[in-house]
């Protein structure tokens, strides 16, 4: 197991009002009470100010409003914080959208990305250098492009063949992070996590929208024949990989983090219909919701990561197998409705609209 490499003091956490980022702020603050965070987030539609209000408390915790592409706001960040490492999890990161729409995760994923290494290579490097810095990127296992049914799962060397908008710009602002390492010497680290799930997830997204629709009554939209194939990992246990990363990883180092479980889609949306059988009874059998609709464009048809790297190299270990983060991921849900429904508002209901109750 690797020896530390980097002992964080002050972080800058961007996008951290998201659904990971804003579970990684949780975590931090929990396992690492002494240790300051600053959130600079623009809180688009993903992202929630009330994901932190738990924390709003915390002395050791400021949220800023602002955008990545800020470059000055981001150096002003850096000094007056006294930031010495940076996780940057601020992206546009849903695929439909970036089908519909490219324009912004090009600006957000690529020049926002752009806008973080020039801060920080002005203040960390320009300046008067700050020995012991990094900057963290974490990105996804979709810059891979798809794998055959038969095929090993993602590792680290595997090439970038990224199939959607959404994927190629993050397949870019991970070239640029690395570029920033070899031509400027700044201290860089990415990651590439497999399908996210847990508390704070946008209700655009599978889980938490077969959740809410359930409960609603709604149909469940399944893209197509419902096989593709997701390697799926419990937010936590992908906060728990990326503190390893900024502590432990080794400079101008890719990291996969993945939770070696793979699962179809139906098969998912299946499972969470027997869940909310068991805790709403009266919508129950939720099943009879299920529906099939037309395959979105490019649909990549299977994503699994290798962690093998990450496990032998940093002593990574998922705490949550699927079923026990499943059942703690409905659990949320129902104990929080007020919460996506809160965030289920005019702008995301008409969204919706057009793009799934077809």
């Amino acid at each position: 197991m690797n020896k530390i490499q980097h002992v964080p003091a002050n972080l800058l956490v961007t996008g951290g009002a998201g659904f990971i980022g804003s579970n990684f702020v949780h975590y931090w603050l929990e396992q690492y009470p002494a240790e300051s965070i600053v959130v600079l987030d623009a809180l688009t539609y993903a992202g929630n100010r009330a994901n932190l209000e738990a924390v709003d408390i915390n002395e050791n915790f400021k949220f800023v409003h602002g955008d990545i592409l800020d470059t000055k706001l981001v150096e002003k960040l850096l000094v007056d914080e006294q930031i010495d490492t940076i996780v940057h999890f601020a992206a546009e990161s849903h695929v439909d959208r970036s089908i519909h729409g490219p324009d912004a995760f090009l600006k957000t994923n690529i020049e926002g990305t752009h806008s973080l290494l020039k801060a920080a290579k002005k203040i960390w490097l320009d300046g008067e250098k700050i020995k012991s810095h990094r900057f963290h990127h974490v990105s996804t296992d979709e810059v891979y492009g798809t794998l055959e049914p038969e095929a090993a799962p993602f590792n680290e060397e595997h090439q970038y063949l990224p199939n959607s908008p959404y994927a190629a710009s993050k397949a870019s602002s991970d070239h640029i992070v690395r570029s920033y390492h070899h031509t400027y010497g700044l201290n860089t680290t990415v990651s590439n996590c497999s399908n996210n799930y847990g508390p704070y997830q946008f209700p655009e997204k599978l889980i938490p929208l077969v959740i809410a629709n359930c409960l609603d009554g709604n149909p469940l939209p399944i893209y197509g024949d419902g096989k593709q194939i997701r390697d799926w990992l419990y937010v936590d246990d992908h906060n728990r990989g990326i503190d390893l990363i900024i502590r432990n990883g080794l400079d101008d180092n890719t990291y996969n983090i993945g939770g070696n479980n793979e699962w179809t889609n139906i098969d998912i949306v299946s499972l969470v219909c027997e869940l909310m059988d068991e805790h709403h009874p009266e919508g129950a059998p939720h099943k009879n919701l299920i529906t099939y609709v037309k395959d979105r464009l490019g649909h990549d048809r299977r994503y699994a990561i290798d962690a093998l790297k990450v496990m032998s190299e940093l002593g990574y270990k998922p705490d949550e197998t699927f079923e026990s983060g499943i059942r703690k991921t409905v659990r949320w849900y129902l104990d929080n409705e007020e919460w996506w429904r809160s965030v289920m508002d005019g702008s995301y209901g008409l969204w919706l609209e057009k793009n799934y109750k077809k």
